[in-house]
């Protein structure tokens, strides 16, 4: 599992609610380990649909409205910081492969988002200590197709305000240039091809992979294969 004599370690998938994080992250997890390179499944989430529910069984309207901006900010700072370093330090125990849906980016993206930017430079300075995903995959979707995404699967809701917000604060991250921005739109039979496009160097052979739809910086191209791949809630 080596590009130029490095292992691959880490891979980073982020995007708005509605984009496909997870469904990608489980699928290249499974792609990976079906090629012989034992990968895990991370979800690095940040405890806001879980309160979001809590908020709800309250009598108030979502997260923000239980806990504050500033609340809902720090909560969800804290429990991503643990879900990342959990991750990592797995990893690093197991030398599997970190497939992470959701990473630091996803955190700073929040943060912009709910126009909380003093935050952003305490949760930089708490996430420094975790070293960047050799790649990091940004799924980009139309806001207006992730609400619909939302409202289908059912189990939470977002504002159309609120996914549009988040779409602007991703694209407005200084570390925006190192992504590889792949379009969400099509069906995840599409979005999973373009995705192990990038990882060729990595995964190769997979010649109907085409990484139309991307843009490529550092590093990535792709296959298929679905053997399970461990996973952790």
């Amino acid at each position: 599992m080596r590009r130029g004599g490095a292992r691959l370690r880490a891979v980073a998938l982020i995007g708005i609610d509605g984009s496909g994080k997870t469904t990608q992250a489980h699928r290249l997890a499974e792609a990976l380990t079906a090629a012989g390179h034992p990968a895990t499944y991370h979800r690095n989430a940040g405890g806001r649909r879980w309160l979001g529910r809590v908020a709800h069984r309250l009598g108030r309207r979502d997260a923000q409205r239980l806990v504050g901006r500033d609340g809902l900010l720090a909560v969800e700072s804290v429990l991503r910081w643990l879900a990342i370093a959990l991750a990592l330090l797995t990893c690093l125990v197991t030398g599997r492969t970190a497939v992470m849906d959701r990473y630091a980016a996803c955190q700073y993206a929040s943060i912009r988002a709910h126009g909380g930017q003093r935050w952003e430079r305490l949760a930089r300075a708490g996430y420094r200590v975790f070293p960047a995903p050799q790649v990091t995959f940004l799924l980009t979707v139309d806001p207006a197709e992730a609400y619909r995404r939302i409202e289908r699967r059912g189990t939470d809701h977002e504002s159309m305000r609120w996914l549009t917000a988040a779409a602007t604060a991703y694209r407005a991250l200084p570390e925006y240039a190192g992504f590889v921005v792949v379009d969400a739109n099509g069906s995840p039979e599409e979005v999973a091809r373009r995705i192990r496009a990038h990882l060729g160097e990595w995964l190769p052979g997979d010649p109907s992979a085409s990484p139309g739809g991307t843009r490529p910086p550092a590093g990535g191209s792709g296959r298929d294969g679905p053997v399970p791949a461990q996973a952790r809630p």
